[in-house]
């Protein structure tokens, strides 16, 4: 059977986000990883909890999808169990007109590795983002061998 819409236009990981009046937009430094340099002679060797903000941005086209659907994301650590994250509503209008999804996400990393974030649109697997977090601690001003 076709899929018949909605489609999935971007997704991905930025920066900023900047959406013009026309509703167009520009999307700044797309990223899908953070490297976190820690220097000092306290520095623990292992990394710490770190809080940062992601911007994600789903662009979505309708097809012959009509009316509001939801938008689900949830992520994967490294070695943990997947748990929802985020979620809104958006809605489809038909044919060429979609939604443009940007969203500042507040994450935890604990652990240094790859995440998987997955995008799910009214239930079913959409896409998935990789985006991975990596530590360098720096003790006494020698980076680690």
């Amino acid at each position: 059977m076709p899929n018949t819409g909605p489609y999935l236009k971007a997704a991905l990981f930025c920066e900023s986000a900047i959406e013009g009046k026309d509703g167009v937009l520009s999307l700044i430094r797309v990223v899908d990883r953070l490297t976190v340099t820690v220097a000092g002679a306290d520095t623990p060797r292992d990394m710490p909890a770190m809080d940062h903000t992601l911007t994600l941005v789903l662009m979505l086209i309708s097809g012959m999808a009509r009316g509001s659907s939801n938008v689900g994301l949830s992520v994967e650590p490294p070695g943990g169990i997947r748990r929802q994250v985020w979620s809104t509503t958006v809605l489809m209008e038909g044919e060429d007109r979609g939604a443009n999804v940007v969203a500042q996400i507040q994450m935890r990393f604990e652990l240094q590795g790859l995440y998987w974030f997955h995008v799910e649109l009214d239930g079913e697997h959409l896409t998935s983002l990789p985006f991975r977090m990596i530590y360098q601690p720096v003790v006494s001003g020698m980076p680690p061998q």
